[in-house]
C-alpha cells in the first residue's frame, strides 16, 4: 500500500494538465467510460478535438504519420478528461509506445517506465546483454574453431559415404555368396558340401565385422573431432546460460517495474496483473498503451477522471485496420487486465455486452418445411449463445421445436449482421446442409452500405487476404500472410451517393468478420461498412445484410433460392 499524497507532491505544476476552456458548458457524465466498449461523451469529444488540433500543428510537421507521404505509420493518442483539487476542469493526453525515439514529449503524460532511459538499469542491463553477444559472436568465429568444424562435417560426411559404399559392397558380396549356396548345393554333397557352406558362412561373418569394425574407427575419429569443437562451444554455451539467466532477471525487473496505480494508491506490477509464472511473458508492449499512461498520471497527481477518448491518427498499419480519426476502445489483451485493476471502485458505465441486444426483436420466417427453415435474422441478435448472453436464434428455436435432433444452426452470421440464416430440424438435415456449406456449394449474397470518400473506377472485383484473431484483441481480426486462414471474397458495385456505397458482397470463404475485414483493409476496397464498431465507426447499426442464399434441398434435391430484402 502505498499513499499518493507520500508520491506526489500534489502542489507542484503538472505541465500535463490542460485546462479544458469550454465557450458552452458540456454536461458532465456521472460514471466513467466502460473502457472496453463505449462512445466518447461530449466533454471526452471536446478534449480529443483540441489534441487533434495540436497534434495536426506540433506533431505533423516533425513525425511521418503516413498522411502524405508513403513512409510512416499511424498512432494511437488518447485523451483523458480530469478534474484536479482545485475542481478546475481539464485533460491529459498521451500516445501509445514510442513518439519518434522518445517515450516522452512536452504536453504528454510520460510512460509508466522509461525503457529508453539511458542510464535506467534497463538500457544498462542491455548493453550488458549485447555485450555477452558480441563474445558469443567472436568464439563463434574463431578461424580454429571455424576450421575444426569444417574438419568434422566433412569428415562426417566422408564417413558416411564409406560406410555406405562398404554396405553396399557387403550387399552385393551377400548376392555373390547365395548364388554361391546355391551351385554348392547343385555340384556337392556331403562333407565337402559342409565345407563350402562353412566357407561362405566364415565369409559372411567377416563382411559383417568389417562393417562393424569401420563403424567403430570412424566413430572414433568423429568423437575426437567433435571433442575439439567441444572444447570451443563449452565456453559458448556457458556464456549463453549467463545470457539467459541475465535476460530472465533483466525481463523481470522491467515486469516489476511497470506498476500501476490506482485510486486507493495501491501498485500492481505485470507480474501479479498477468498471473505470470515461469518463463511466461504478459502480452508484448503491455503498460504501453495511452489508456493505462492516462490514468497513471491522473492517480499520481490525484486527479479525478471524468470521460476519456482514444483515436487513431495517420496511416493504418498493414495488419489491423485503423482509420484515422476514428474513435477506439481500449484493447482487451493488453489493457483489460491492467485497467481492471486501475479502475478498482471508480464509478463505471455498465458493460454493454452484458446487455441483450436482442429484447423485444423477432426474427421473420421466410421458409419453411417438415426439414429445414430460412429466417431472416435482425441486426443486433447473436446466432448461437455467447459467453455472457443465452438469448439467440438457437435458443429460440431449440423452444420452438422441442423434438429438434441435431445443432439446428446450420451457419452462423454476426450478432451485428442481418439477413437469412439456415436451420435444420434434424442431426441428418444439418449434416448434409453442412457439408453443402464445406463443399462450397452453397450461394450467398449480401448487401452492404460502405462508407467514405470513394471513386468506384471499377464495378467489380475480387478480394484475398488471409485473416486470423488479434490474440491482443480479440474478437478483432487481422490480416496476416504468414499465421492467416485463405479467405475471399467477391463484390459488385451497385450504385454511389455521396460518400455511401451500395454493394454486393458474396464470401467465397466463410472467416469470422471477413467482409467487414476486406472491405475496410487498406489493400481490400479501404472502405469500412457503415456503423461498423470494430474496422470503422459505431452508428445506429450495421449496415450489412444477408439477402440470398442458394442451396440445394436434401431430400427434394431441387435448388432453392431464398432472398430477403435489408430493411435500408
Amino acid at each position: 500500500m502505498n499513499s499518493l499524497d507520500s508520491q506526489v507532491g500534489l502542489t507542484t505544476v503538472d505541465s500535463c494538465f490542460i485546462p479544458l476552456e469550454l465557450s458552452s458548458p458540456l454536461p458532465l457524465p456521472e460514471k466513467m467510460d466502460y473502457p472496453f466498449c463505449y462512445e466518447p461523451k461530449d466533454i471526452a469529444l471536446k478534449a480529443a478535438e483540441l489534441l487533434q488540433a495540436t497534434i495536426h500543428r506540433d506533431l505533423e510537421p516533425h513525425h511521418e504519420f503516413g498522411l502524405y507521404e508513403s513512409t510512416g505509420i499511424g498512432k494511437m493518442f488518447g485523451v483523458l478528461v480530469v478534474k484536479n483539487h482545485q475542481d478546475q476542469l481539464g485533460y491529459l493526453a498521451a500516445f501509445s509506445g514510442k513518439l519518434g525515439d522518445s517515450n516522452f514529449y512536452p504536453g504528454f503524460v510520460p510512460p509508466v517506465f522509461d525503457t529508453l532511459n539511458p542510464n535506467g538499469f534497463y538500457k544498462i542491463g542491455e548493453q550488458e546483454v549485447n555485450v555477452i553477444n558480441r563474445q558469443i559472436e567472436v568464439l563463434q568465429r574463431n578461424p580454429e574453431r571455424i576450421q575444426a568444424l569444417d574438419i568434422l562435417e566433412k569428415t562426417q560426411k566422408r564417413a558416411a559415404a564409406d560406410i555406405l559404399d562398404l554396405k553396399n559392397q557387403i550387399k552385393a558380396q551377400k548376392e555373390i555368396r547365395k548364388q554361391a549356396r546355391i551351385a554348392a548345393e547343385a555340384a556337392f554333397s556331403g562333407l565337402e558340401l559342409e565345407e563350402k557352406l562353412a566357407y561362405l558362412n566364415t565369409e559372411s561373418i567377416k563382411w559383417h565385422y568389417s562393417l562393424k569394425e569401420r563403424q567403430r574407427l570412424w566413430k572414433e575419429t568423429i568423437a575426437q573431432l567433435q571433442q575439439k569443437v567441444d572444447q570451443f562451444d563449452e565456453e559458448i554455451d556457458a556464456l549463453k546460460l549467463k545470457r539467459r539467466q541475465y535476460s530472465a532477471a533483466l525481463q523481470k525487473r522491467l515486469f516489476e517495474s511497470y506498476a500501476f496505480l490506482n485510486q486507493h494508491g495501491q501498485y500492481k506490477d505485470l507480474i501479479d496483473i498477468f498471473h505470470i509464472h515461469d518463463d511466461q511473458t504478459p502480452p508484448s508492449g503491455a503498460g504501453e498503451c495511452a489508456a493505462p499512461k492516462l490514468f497513471q498520471h491522473a492517480f499520481l497527481h490525484g486527479y479525478q477522471p471524468i470521460a476519456m477518448a482514444e483515436f487513431w491518427w495517420g496511416k493504418s498499419p498493414t495488419s489491423e485496420i485503423r482509420k484515422h480519426r476514428h474513435f477506439y476502445p481500449a484493447c482487451n489483451g493488453k489493457c483489460k487486465p491492467i485497467l481492471e485493476h486501475m479502475l478498482e471502485d471508480i464509478p463505471i458505465d455498465d458493460n454493454p455486452m452484458l446487455i441483450n441486444p436482442a429484447l423485444g426483436k423477432s426474427f421473420s420466417v421466410v421458409y419453411e418445411d417438415d426439414y429445414l427453415m430460412v429466417i431472416n435474422k435482425p441486426e443486433e441478435f447473436l446466432s448461437v449463445p455467447g459467453k455472457n448472453i443465452m438469448d439467440s436464434v438457437y435458443t429460440r428455436i431449440r423452444n420452438m421445436y422441442l423434438h429438434a435432433t441435431g445443432p439446428l444452426i446450420v451457419h452462423r452470421l454476426d450478432m451485428s449482421t442481418s439477413g437469412l440464416l439456415l436451420i435444420a430440424k434434424s442431426k441428418e438435415i444439418h449434416q448434409h446442409l453442412q457439408r453443402q456449406f464445406i463443399q462450397r456449394k452453397v450461394k450467398k449474397r449480401y448487401v452492404a452500405i460502405l462508407k467514405g470518400e470513394h471513386l468506384f473506377t471499377e464495378k467489380s472485383g475480387y478480394i484475398d487476404l488471409p485473416l486470423r484473431v488479434d490474440l491482443d484483441d480479440r474478437p478483432r481480426q487481422l490480416v496476416c500472410n504468414q499465421y492467416g486462414k485463405p479467405a475471399q471474397t467477391a463484390w459488385e458495385w451497385i450504385h454511389s451517393k455521396g460518400d455511401e456505397h451500395r454493394l454486393y458482397l458474396y464470401p467465397l470463404t466463410g472467416r469470422t468478420h471477413q467482409l467487414r475485414v476486406h472491405v475496410s483493409h487498406p489493400l481490400g476496397l479501404n472502405l469500412p461498412i457503415k456503423g461498423d464498431d470494430l474496422y470503422g465507426e459505431r452508428l445506429d447499426r450495421l449496415y450489412l445484410h444477408a439477402e440470398m442464399l442458394e442451396f440445394m434441398h436434401p431430400i427434394t434435391k431441387e435448388v432453392l433460392v431464398v432472398e430477403a430484402a435489408p430493411n435500408f
